[in-house]
């Protein structure tokens, strides 16, 4: 899609699946950072380039499930994240607030396959009525690299991508940072819970094949990217 086409069409019918909010008219840098060295994983801070503070990811002991929860400035929380057990495809649910009833549901992501050698996720918001034929957006990239894109649907319209960002100092304070940049009119609350929950696919995956061991380490690596 032109640049000038994908403008026309966010700025019409901008993306707010957490809030109009936390659309912006610009395109946005966000920086995500978690110490490499940390009692509880799946913890994240994200702020902007300048520093600013925006939201805060927090990982929750949550029975056989795992469980993040994305706070605003404010601490308020936005967003419950919740993986769903006993399922054939990697899968998460996301709630409004701190409540995982029904009713509150916002949007599923789901690895497209049961087993992957590149990073592959599928969004289904909850007035999809395909039966999750046709997603809402799309997942694609090599997380071991930090280079993952977000589509809109099955399509090339780009509406966010994240990268590597290393700097001295975040080598020298132990933290792992990545950049996101979301586009115009695209709710940034949004792009991070897709980020976090693909951080979190991932490392379930790396740990099923370090346990796995030499014999079964390709058949668990369901997100070895």
């Amino acid at each position: 899609m032109a640049e000038s086409s994908y403008a026309t069409t966010m700025a019409s019918n901008p993306i707010a699946v957490i809030g109009s909010q936390y659309c912006a008219a610009n395109q946005v840098d966000l920086v995500i950072s978690r110490k490499v060295k940390t009692l509880r994983y799946g913890e994240f801070v994200v702020s902007d380039m300048n520093g600013n503070f925006i939201f805060k990811v927090k990982g929750i002991a949550f029975g056989w499930h795992d469980k993040r929860v994305i706070l605003d400035a404010a601490d308020k929380p936005l967003i419950t994240l919740k993986q769903k057990i006993l399922s054939n495809h990697s899968r998460w649910n996301i709630y409004r607030g701190e409540n995982t009833d029904d009713k509150e549901a916002l949007f599923t992501v789901k690895t497209t396959s049961i087993f992957q050698w590149k990073t592959k996720l599928a969004v289904f918001l909850a007035n999809n009525n395909s039966k999750e034929k046709n997603c809402d957006y799309l997942i694609k990239g090599s997380w071991s690299e930090r280079s993952c894109v977000i589509y809109a649907g099955d399509s090339s319209t780009i509406v966010a991508q994240m990268h590597k960002k290393i700097t001295g100092k975040s080598l020298l304070i132990g933290k792992d940072n990545f950049m996101v940049t979301v586009y115009p009119n695209v709710d940034q609350a949004f792009i991070v819970s897709l980020i976090v929950i693909l951080d979190a696919i991932n490392a379930a995956a790396t740990a099923g094949a370090s346990g796995a061991g030499a014999g079964g380490g390709a058949a668990a690596a369901a997100i070895s990217c």
